[in-house]
């Protein structure tokens, strides 16, 4: 990569990952907190927790295609600034409603599809899918990291000393953005940015929606989870100090045991296997905590198998929809798949808080735990994906209807070339390849031949 590509993907990496930091570091203490709020139920405090879901799943897509007219960066600004006035009304409420409100807010700050837009805009064809992974790892961190430090913080400065600190990093993200991160040429990706006229091949696709349904359950039940593990772990007997320990344990475990399933799923190609296996996984850890959850020992195994299940799920996942979507929808089957995954964290919010209020602790596991059932059940009769990747081709100027004709018969003949669209407006050549057989000399000297 070039220094400016560099700068261009620290820069936003960094923003993606405050933001997120911000979002998360409430999940672990705000329904202990929140308790003592007047006029609280559990339905309202997972609301709380859930809401920014909403308006995030709601305003993502519009905010992704409003950048591609107005420009990537003002559309950054503005979800920032946004993101920054949600935390502030939050770290001034002292009432449920506040909070929610503030949430809601937070949500209103819908950047994320912009982020990897500019992303796009700002890498080479031949670095995008390293830019993006490095985009992504930036997020699991960040959740990972807000786990162990929102308890951490909050027994110095608060839960609202936690929404100030969030504020804060939403004016650092906007320093970044002006500082570090170059001025786009504006460009429109497909494999980005959704395309209105792509929706309906997308959502017509079974296998997509399989996967649409599963991150949606994924965080329905991440967010759910959090409207009651804070309880779980001070009825054990864990004072609220010490549960950044307890998080941090487990999680160091589950990411060690997931790094070793994800090299067999990718690099030894039994995606499906270990795929269906942490769904399995989950259902497991799920309907130990609804029947043990008063066992200190099972709780702590339960959140093992809980969060290696997540981390293996949350990497597989992406990769899946790569793998799946047509050469030139991945944009929109991205959008609707990050889309899916807000709603599923306001559903698990919304879910969660309820049945806590009227059928208790063991009622919000049972639950998730049927729904993952009921995944398994959509996993298990999914096809084997096959083991392609995208791959992109950069074109010379003015590539006519002929020229691309004649250009993508040469690349169909490429060993281990398997879907090739040519979108001339972008000057782009789209590809699922199997890396493994790509016969790169041969790929390139089709392109050389225009």
């Amino acid at each position: 990569m070039t220094i400016t590509e560099r700068r261009a993907i620290i820069g936003l990496a960094s923003i993606m990952s405050i933001r997120m930091l911000g979002l998360f570091m409430i999940f672990p203490v705000f329904t202990l907190y929140a308790r003592d709020l007047p006029n609280t139920t559990p339905l309202l405090i997972g609301l709380a927790i859930g809401i920014y879901g909403l308006t995030q799943g709601l305003l993502q897509i519009p905010f992704g295609m409003l950048s591609d007219r107005i420009g990537r960066k003002p559309i950054i600004y503005i979800g920032l600034f946004i993101f920054a006035v949600g935390s502030v009304v939050a770290a001034m409420s002292d009432t449920i409603t506040g909070i929610i409100i503030g949430r809601a807010l937070q949500g209103c700050g819908a950047i994320s599809s912009t982020i990897l837009a500019l992303t796009a805009d700002l890498t080479l064809e031949q670095h995008r899918t390293k830019a993006m992974a490095i985009l992504g790892m930036s997020i699991g961190t960040s959740f990972i990291l807000a786990l162990v430090l929102g308890p951490f913080f909050a027994q110095w400065v608060g839960v609202p000393g936690l929404f100030w600190f969030t504020a804060i990093f939403a004016l650092i993200g906007i320093i970044i953005l002006y500082r570090s991160v170059p001025q786009p040429h504006s460009h429109f990706h497909s494999d980005t940015s959704p395309v209105l006229t792509q929706f309906k091949r997308v959502l017509h696709n079974t296998e997509l929606l399989r996967l649409d349904f599963g991150i949606l359950v994924l965080h329905l039940f991440l967010t759910s989870m959090f409207v009651v593990l804070p309880i779980v772990l001070i009825e054990n007997n864990i004072a609220i100090h010490d549960h950044w320990q307890v998080y941090t344990y487990v999680l160091l475990a589950s990411v060690a045991t997931m790094i070793p399933l994800i090299i067999i799923a990718e690099k030894y190609r039994h995606l499906k296997l270990i795929f269906v296996g942490s769904i399995a996984i989950l259902g497991v850890a799920l309907i130990t905590l609804s029947y043990l959850h008063a066992n200190f020992i099972w709780v702590i195994i339960s959140l093992f198998l809980f969060f290696t299940g997540v981390n293996v799920l949350e990497a597989s996942l992406p990769s899946l929809i790569s793998k799946i979507s047509p050469s030139d929808s991945k944009g929109t089957a991205m959008g609707v798949y990050s889309s899916s995954q807000f709603f599923g964290a306001f559903l698990g919010g919304v879910g969660g808080g309820w049945l806590h209020q009227y059928y208790g602790i063991g009622a919000v596991f049972a639950f998730s735990a049927s729904l993952a059932l009921i995944w398994f059940i959509f996993a298990f009769s999914m096809k084997s994906p096959s083991y392609l990747s995208s791959y992109l081709l950069k074109l010379k100027p003015l590539v006519n209807k002929e020229q691309a004709d004649k250009l993508t018969d040469c690349l169909m003949q490429v060993t281990g070339v398997k879907d090739v669209v040519i979108v001339t407006k972008e000057e782009i050549a789209y590809l699922k390849v199997d890396r493994k057989i790509l016969d790169k000399t041969t790929l390139n000297k089709c392109v050389e031949m225009l």
